[in-house]
């Protein structure tokens, strides 16, 4: 299988976003660490590796690890807000590292909304000069865009805004929140609805489709995908049966995952994709099983369109589909994913707000100096 592992290098960071699942701690991996996690990933065959954080362009070591991981045979993938990015001499010694691939979040096109949410003024500048200068560069680069209550109607404009000025970005990611734990369970009053954010991720997609562009979507249900389910992150993996291990630096520790532990609801019982489908992302809280509806469509061609996926997926050059036909078929008890249990160190969650009490943050946010730019929310509650 083509299986990719994260490691979590720090879990500080230089920007402050109201949403972050990844709450701070105090620990870190060193470098004989690092490289024996490297190890265990190449000794498993797996793809490649994903470094990640908190910000992992904070740790000295990163280039070395990039380095190290790809003698191991792994592909090398990055996941940044991109702000040290902004330095075009860090972009080019990362490449002569070996980086091969880099994930930038970017959440808005809108200035202000975006130094909101990252709680970093000047934080769409330094993506800006970070994607400008990546462009120049031999490495791959990505867009991670956080859906959340605040840019939920807007994602097709983010969109329209990405294809005029960085035609170079060929690949997006909508990670729909996670309101289980840091601040983003702190700050429920991020988490969209997804009657907030229907028709902007679909006008979204319809467009990254017509230009030719790839996408994939994270922890939205398939009946919010419509004629674009083959793009979810968990379908594919559900299809193409693969783990993946998570390096954390919490108490949660090495997590392999092989099932997601979402919710599927009464109504999804009779739904034909339920067997494509990881459900309803529970952890948190903050979505409302009503949303879901069920969808009566062949599953057949959305497993043959991700079986035949070649392009858009260098992972999947190493392997081949085997026993997908069997996802067709209602899934046994033992296929069905249990419900994730919180992990034992309860002490990074934070407790559940009364959504009576929400407060609206866009009430007391000041754009910053000389932005006169004012974004809307995608709905009040």
């Amino acid at each position: 299988m083509a299986n990719i592992g994260y490691i979590q290098m720090v879990r500080h960071c230089n920007q402050n976003c109201g949403f972050c699942s990844n709450p701070e701690t105090p620990w870190f991996h060193g470098e004989s660490e690092v490289r024996a996690l490297i190890d265990d990933f190449a000794e498993r065959n797996y793809f490649g590796v994903i470094f990640t954080g908190g910000e992992p362009t904070l740790t000295p070591i990163l280039p070395e690890m990039i380095a190290y991981a790809g003698e191991r045979g792994l592909h090398t993938r990055l996941i940044t807000n991109g702000q040290k990015l902004a330095d075009l001499a860090y972009v080019t010694r990362l490449q002569a590292a070996g980086l091969q691939h880099v994930h930038v979040s970017v959440h808005s096109h809108k200035r202000a909304l975006e130094d909101f949410l990252t709680g970093t003024p000047g934080s769409l500048a330094w993506a800006e000069q970070a994607l400008t200068h990546l462009a120049g560069s031999t490495i791959r680069v990505d867009v991670n865009i956080v859906i959340n209550r605040y840019n939920a109607d807007q994602l097709h404009e983010t969109i329209d805004w990405f294809a005029a000025h960085y035609p170079h970005v060929r690949h997006f990611i909508f990670n729909n929140l996670d309101p289980s734990i840091g601040r983003a369970h702190t700050n429920q009053y991020f988490a969209p609805t997804f009657r907030q954010m229907e028709f902007s991720l679909q006008r979204a997609m319809t467009t990254l489709a017509q230009a030719g562009r790839t996408f994939r979507v994270e922890k939205v249900p398939l009946c919010y995908l419509p004629g674009f389910e083959h793009c979810s992150t968990e379908t594919r993996k559900i299809v193409k049966a693969e783990e993946r291990i998570v390096h954390f630096l919490d108490e949660k520790g090495t997590v392999i995952q092989q099932q997601w532990g979402h919710h599927h609801a009464e109504v999804c019982g009779v739904c034909t994709l339920r067997a494509l489908c990881a459900g309803l992302f529970t952890r948190g809280e903050a979505y409302d099983e009503a949303e879901l509806t069920p969808v009566f469509v062949d599953p057949r061609p959305i497993v043959k369109r991700i079986a035949d996926d070649e392009a858009s997926d260098p992972a999947w050059q190493r392997q081949r589909l085997t026993g997908a036909a069997a996802l067709v078929k209602a899934p046994s008890e033992s296929q069905r994913p249990a419900k994730m249990a919180p992990p034992d160190g309860s002490r990074l969650v934070q407790p559940q707000l009364n959504p009576k009490r929400r407060r609206d943050p866009w009430r007391d946010w000041q754009p910053t100096p000389g932005n006169a730019e004012t974004p809307t929310t995608a709905g009040d509650s």
